[in-house]
């Protein structure tokens, strides 16, 4: 062998024993290392005294829906939470809170309808009735009337009920909702916190029951 190639060589095997020493090295753990993991939403943030809450108080589940009554995609999760509140009615807690998008020009309008069915004692029966005719009134240039029509058919004043909305009343209560879900990182609807665990979009009723039964 030449002294070029014994050169040659000599330099291919540091090279491979620094490679492998590199990969060692890089694959050994870490005692100083900590894993990282997403922490659950502030519950200061999630709740507070003007939120809709449908209360099982000795429960361990809290769900908590940011919501756009004029959202198709809220539309679409609306018949999977009302079935899972009613195959675990008294189990666990559910909140809504307000969060209409600019790009539906109806859903301010609906959540001032459903504050102000909440300030009769009805915001859950017009939450109900928003979500179920939303193909109707969503389509309307000014669904005013409609929700009028609502209020009465709920057995609500619907005189202050229409000064309410006319008032624009209740727009503290959606923007303290709002901006409650914009420092959690809501910038979509729905989007759900279940034990202050984010979930964004539509989840299907198996995923959603398989979380609830997992934190029961």
């Amino acid at each position: 062998m030449t002294q070029e190639a014994k050169i040659i060589l000599g330099i291919g095997v540091i090279t491979v024993a620094l490679v492998i020493g590199g990969v060692f090295f890089l694959s050994k753990p870490n005692k100083n290392q900590t894993s990282t993991t997403v922490a659950p939403a502030d519950q200061k943030l999630l709740l507070n005294d003007n939120s809709h809450k449908i209360s099982a108080p000795d429960s361990k589940v809290t769900i908590v829906e940011f919501g756009d009554y004029q959202c198709p995609a809220c539309g679409a999760a609306y018949p999977i939470v009302k079935r899972l509140l009613s195959e675990y009615n008294g189990k666990i807690n559910f909140v809504f809170r307000n969060f209409p998008l600019s790009i539906h020009p109806n859903a301010q309008k609906a959540a001032q309808a459903a504050e102000a069915a909440a300030s009769q004692g009805k915001f859950w029966e017009m939450h109900d009735k928003l979500y179920v005719d939303q193909a109707t009134w969503s389509q309307a240039g000014d669904p005013q009337e409609i929700f009028i029509g609502y209020a009465k058919d709920l057995g609500l004043d619907a005189d202050v009920f229409k000064k309410d909305i006319n008032d624009n009343k209740y727009t503290g209560i959606i923007n303290t909702d709002s901006n409650d879900g914009t420092k959690l990182g809501v910038d979509s609807t729905p989007t759900f916190f279940l034990n202050g665990n984010k979930i964004v979009g539509v989840p299907t009723y198996e995923e959603l029951k398989a979380s609830i039964d997992k934190n029961l």
